[in-house]
């Protein structure tokens, strides 16, 4: 965990270019920080090591590829035992982009993503067929207006 690892400028400075793109050679993040492609190598090993980066990921243009459709999906089980059954048929649908076990209303709530509304009733009608789920509640969302976690990234490790 990062309380472990301790951090210096040099590392906040590599992570700052690595939320900015996490595709970004190491030899321009070296040239930026005059330190050698060995050292940032070395210290993006020790981060993954750490547990403080794990891996890299792909961002989507979702509507480019047919699936601006969003939806989130409220479940309310018969019984909270039944909770990890769920989430693991759940998981099967890979439709299903996100879930949480929730307080509150729902006992999970997760977020979908369809071709259009009647993709995504076929979806909804897959987690109603779930054992264990009484029923649903479903939200379309009408606009993705953002979606950024390298803000909170940045806060997070300024932090440090």
């Amino acid at each position: 965990m990062a309380g472990k690892v301790k951090l210096d400028e040099i590392d906040h400075q590599i992570l700052d270019m690595l939320i900015e793109n996490t595709r970004t050679p190491f030899t321009d993040i070296a040239k930026k920080l005059l330190i050698s492609a060995g050292t940032v190598h070395v210290r993006v090993k020790k981060m993954e090591e750490a547990g403080i980066i794990r891996g890299s990921s792909l961002t989507l243009d979702y509507v480019q590829l047919g699936y601006a459709f969003i939806a989130y999906v409220g479940i309310f089980l018969e019984k909270t035992h039944q909770t990890k059954f769920v989430m693991e048929r759940l998981e099967q649908i890979p439709n299903v982009t996100i879930a949480h076990i929730t307080t509150g209303k729902f006992n999970i709530f997760c977020k979908i993503r369809a071709r259009d509304t009647n993709h995504a009733k076929n979806i909804i009608f897959m987690i109603d067929d779930i054992d264990g789920i009484n029923r649903t509640e479903t939200m379309i969302s009408l606009e993705e207006s953002f979606n950024d976690k390298k803000r909170l990234m940045h806060m997070i490790f300024n932090e440090l």
